[in-house]
């Protein structure tokens, strides 16, 4: 079978792809890199022919709410449009507990958005709202910096390893559509800021972070168990202590700078 992986060349998308091929499926990893641009459509015509299932895990690449929301609705209407015209069976895109509850934040504003174009159209979808990835509380202490110190709700949330959202979506993708919501998550709850205090740690980074009722979720207010998936989700195996003994779990190693990097222009 012949599965599309749209961003499949990120993190996420990459492991998609290398799964479904040892699953023997014929998974084709398309990306800007690759000369697919969904956001153009360049090479979405061709990249679709034979395909029976997308798998939409692209991200915009800006976070600015006017941006993100005009790619992802953008990029999701060629999707289905090219989609539909290839005959395209199943469509599966990843996005994110919670989302529905979090519409203050502009990121989940457009993803609200994304999911809506989904749920409207003629092709059989299923919706994978996957929790925080381990990978990313580096990232969630950036952005919640107040001065020197880093400020988060003391609220629950179950993350997840890369690794095991790449297995769930993959899972998805070989089935038949739901034409709904799929929830996936890790095996463990934490409060927001006792996780990120700990991965800190680990990277021996010395921020303080301060346990904050009030501090934003992305720019979102939430509340106790806004970020928790629902009874029916699907685990993944991986619990928190395991993956920071992972190879996984390292920072990426800088690269020198190039000519062609400094001048590139990123890309969706």
């Amino acid at each position: 079978m012949k599965i599309v992986v749209i961003g499949g060349s990120g993190l996420i998308g990459s492991k998609v792809v290398q799964k479904l091929g040892a699953n023997g499926h014929h998974a084709v990893a398309a990306s800007p890199d690759s000369g697919v641009n969904s956001v153009t459509g360049e090479g979405l015509a061709e990249v679709l022919k034979g395909a029976s299932v997308v798998v939409d895990v692209s991200n915009s690449p800006s976070w600015e709410d006017a941006e993100v929301l005009k790619f992802f609705e953008t990029s999701t209407r060629n999707l289905l449009t090219y989609e539909a015209a290839a005959g395209v069976g199943h469509h599966v895109a990843l996005s994110v507990v919670g989302t529905d509850q979090l519409s203050e934040s502009g990121y989940f504003r457009a993803k609200i958005a994304q999911e809506k174009l989904i749920k409207e159209s003629s092709i059989p979808y299923s919706i994978v709202h996957a929790t925080q990835f381990f990978e990313f509380l580096k990232g969630l202490a950036d952005i919640s910096m107040v001065g020197d110190k880093v400020h988060l709700s003391p609220v629950l949330f179950q993350p997840m390893a890369a690794e095991d959202v790449a297995s769930g979506v993959a899972r998805v993708a070989v089935g038949l559509p739901v034409n709904g919501i799929i929830e996936i998550a890790g095996p463990e709850q934490f409060r927001v800021d006792e996780l990120v205090r700990r991965r800190l740690a680990s990277l021996n980074d010395p921020r303080e972070v301060v346990a904050d009722p009030h501090a934003r979720y992305s720019g979102a207010e939430v509340s106790e168990r806004t970020l928790l998936p629902g009874k029916d989700v699907r685990l993944g195996e991986t619990r928190f202590a395991d993956w920071l003994k992972s190879p996984a779990s390292q920072p990426p190693k800088a690269k020198l700078p190039s000519a062609a990097a400094a001048t590139a222009t990123k890309r969706a």
